[in-house]
């Protein structure tokens, strides 16, 4: 057992100190971090957005086809681009989004971090968007029309009273994105960003030690997660207070 542990201690000495080979695992671990949280924050953003546009059409698409006229036909093409792009972003691998923001849209850009984080932000908002969809077409009709009472116009109702209520509603499932968003980040490595994943992949290049640099790149994952869900159950907990 001793002799085990003494191994052991020299692998680590090896994969992380010796060679200073630890600052990769830091450099990978904060690009992870950098491209999930600004892609999360434009996934949120475009999200919303196509869901409060799909979800209007879904709701007043009996009382818009009655009214007829230009506005309706706006609505429509609007909702037929909302769910052509949610089904190509679905239907397409992630990687491949990522190497076709590389290569082909964003190939002048010389900073992979921000490629990373455009193509993780516009295939998360497809997600977002059907997350929020959801959650904004269980809220009951009758929240629409105490917002009309109240004076407040369609897109006041919504920011006001149905967006709150709908956040409320789809906080859980939105901590599974997020999550999912994490550790989709481990493929940015396909187009040259050093995130966590490729950061221990490059230890065991250097090192031969495949067990130990991947143990320390999964415990690092793991904290993460464990660290976002604590953050998400405060949140949820918050807001059930303040509905009280």
């Amino acid at each position: 057992m001793k002799e085990w542990f003494a191994q052991f201690v020299e692998k680590l000495n090896n994969c992380f100190i010796a060679n200073g080979y630890w600052k990769w695992l830091v450099e990978g671990f904060k690009n992870s971090l950098i491209i999930t949280f600004f892609a999360l924050l434009i996934g949120f953003v475009i999200g919303v957005i196509l869901a409060m546009i799909r979800s209007s059409y879904d709701k007043n698409e009996e009382s818009l086809k009655l009214r007829g006229g230009f506005g309706f036909w706006i609505f429509k093409v609007l909702n037929t681009i909302c769910k052509v792009y949610i089904t190509i972003i679905r239907g397409v691998p992630v990687v491949v989004q990522l190497m076709i923001w590389y290569f082909v849209i964003l190939v002048s850009q010389d900073n992979g971090v921000i490629v990373a984080i455009a193509a993780f932000g516009f295939n998360s908002a497809a997600y977002v968007a059907e997350i929020f969809r959801g959650g904004i077409m269980s809220i009951d009709k009758g929240q629409f029309e105490a917002g009309r009472s109240l004076g407040f116009g369609y897109v006041r109702t919504m920011n006001n009273i149905v967006i709150p209520q709908t956040i409320k509603t789809v906080l859980p499932t939105l901590l599974n994105e997020a999550i999912a968003l994490l550790k989709e980040t481990s493929v940015a490595g396909y187009v040259g960003i050093t995130d966590l994943t490729k950061a221990g992949d490059q230890i065991r290049g250097r090192t031969f030690e495949a067990f130990i640099p991947l143990l320390a790149v999964a415990a690092i994952y793991l904290l993460t997660v464990i660290v976002l869900t604590s953050v998400f159950t405060a949140l949820e907990r918050r807001l059930r207070r303040n509905e009280r």
